[in-house]
């Protein structure tokens, strides 16, 4: 019998789809010079804020009463909403205070688990009504089924329409956003700018480009741009279930994948399914439980290779921006 390739490459899009969410997001926020390791919580609160927004608005018209539309709007706007306020405040505390990056995007990480395992928690009791847990998940179904809708051909064409058109909106959507980022970076002013903010800040001042503008607008865009990775994991891919911790390991995933792209949003595209690809490869593979752990390290390990060459190649255009994880300071031009 031979082996169907399609269903395991069409599930490789879907896992990559948080993924390339994440490292388009990312790609922007170090292009200006900032390493945003915040990503994953950033990531948590889009999906926390868009299960929230969704959630009220499901409790104040009821099941029977919800418009297809609102469905579609509100959580996305809650998500960015969300994914915004996270950004700003870790703009707020590089930029304008200039905290430490690394620690900054680390402690903003474990508050937004934090903060989505809190807020999660109290929707189930919201659910449970205060009684004993009969539930410990939320389960958004009506808005599930619009977020997942497909074209209404796209079974009729086989193969072609299984991997080319059977998603929701948002897997589109993720690659829209990686084809913009690339061509804002490479084919307008504003991307020259941001990529001289990158890699001299100082050289960016005297020439009179707002170093602080382009610093914070990189990398709010960039969080509600991986916060839509959040938002598109609950609502697509886990048919809109809610459970804590549910989001594993896949915003981590996101920042090694930047490296893999080599600061390349077209890049990630590609590097986004193939760590999808790599990342469900044990379910496919029949080896022993004890190794399948090393089966899901794949990703990470194809990182450090990648790593490792460029390293040696020593090409320019494959490294980071020469100033990502340095604050600036004005005064010291």
């Amino acid at each position: 019998m031979a082996f169907n390739l399609v269903p395991i490459i069409h599930r490789a899009i879907m896992v990559g789809t948080p993924l390339l969410f994440g490292s388009t997001g990312e790609i922007l926020t170090e292009k200006s010079g900032h390493l945003n390791l915040g990503t994953p919580g950033i990531m948590y609160i889009g999906a926390i804020t868009g299960v929230m927004g969704a959630f009220f608005y499901q409790q104040a018209v009821g099941v029977a009463h919800l418009n297809p539309v609102l469905i579609l709007i509100i959580p996305m706007l809650s998500c960015l909403l969300g994914s915004l306020l996270a950004s700003l405040l870790y703009c707020f505390l590089t930029v304008t205070l200039h905290a430490n990056q690394n620690v900054t995007g680390l402690a903003l990480t474990t508050f937004g688990v934090g903060f989505g395992n809190f807020f999660g928690g109290s929707l189930v009791r919201i659910v449970n009504k205060g009684q004993a847990m009969t539930s410990t998940s939320i389960a958004l179904t009506k808005f599930a089924k619009v977020y997942k809708t497909t074209l209404p051909f796209a079974d009729k064409l086989g193969w072609f329409g299984e991997l080319f058109l059977n998603y929701g909106f948002l897997v589109y959507l993720a690659i829209v956003a990686a084809v913009v980022v690339s061509i804002f970076l490479k084919r307008t002013r504003s991307g020259l700018y941001l990529r001289a903010v990158g890699e001299n800040p100082a050289t960016a001042d005297a020439a009179g480009i707002n170093v602080t503008k382009y610093r914070y607008l990189s990398t709010c865009i960039g969080g509600m741009i991986a916060g839509l990775g959040g938002l598109y994991y609950i609502m697509d891919y886990t048919n809109g279930v809610w459970s804590n911790d549910g989001f594993g390991d896949r915003g981590w995933l996101a920042i090694a994948l930047v490296i893999f792209a080599v600061w390349k949003p077209l890049r990630g595209i590609i590097g986004s399914y193939l760590f999808g690809a790599l990342y469900i490869l044990f379910a496919y593979v029949h080896v022993s439980m004890e190794f399948q752990p090393l089966l899901q390290m794949l990703p990470y390990v194809v990182t450090i290779i990648v790593l490792i060459i460029t390293s040696i190649q020593d090409k320019r255009e494959a490294q980071p921006p020469a100033g990502l994880g340095l604050n600036y300071y004005r005064e010291d031009r």
